[in-house]
């Protein structure tokens, strides 16, 4: 019986981290779905619209992904969709509480759906879309931890040269 499974955030950008979890769990389930959240609360520096298409170009060589765009609960999205897996990174110790109280809630609302939590390849356990956007904002290169088209959005979005940065 074929397992789909979610990859639920608000890749804002989506990292080499995102990237590199992704691949790994494309070999694990039949489909998987990189499921970018809207998150309005969150004021994300990229349009929804702009996530999708970054997401897209970076996981493009993915055959059984696909990127999809969804807001509110991530258990109503993946209950509407038949995905009966929802996967999330643990980058350290400290995301483990709050995962923990996500995935215990998740199970709370809809039962049938498990939590599997990840950890990324040790190059990427500091690298956040947050601490990437931070760096990218004053001018620093991000190139490592990016896709090319992501550093390329980065560096317009914040009026940066686009080639030959230090």
């Amino acid at each position: 019986m074929p397992v789909a499974a979610m990859y639920p955030g608000t890749f804002d950008p989506v990292t080499n981290g995102h990237h590199e979890l992704v691949r790994r769990a494309a070999d694990i389930f039949d489909e998987l779905v990189v499921a970018v959240a809207a998150s309005p609360r969150k004021a994300p520096l990229f349009s929804l619209g702009e996530r999708m298409a970054l997401a897209r170009e970076v996981l493009a060589g993915l055959p059984n992904v696909r990127v999809d765009g969804y807001s509110g609960l991530t258990v109503e999205y993946a209950a509407a969709h038949g995905l009966q897996v929802v996967i999330r990174g643990l980058r350290a110790v400290s995301d483990f509480e709050y995962e923990f109280q996500l995935a215990s809630m998740n199970r709370h609302l809809h039962a049938g759906i498990e939590t599997m939590f990840m950890t990324p390849a040790a190059q990427y356990t500091f690298v956040s879309s947050s601490l990437v956007r931070e760096v990218a904002a004053l001018g620093g290169n991000v190139d490592e931890f990016v896709h090319p088209c992501v550093g390329e959005a980065l560096r317009r979005r914040f009026g940066q040269a686009q080639a030959g940065r230090p």
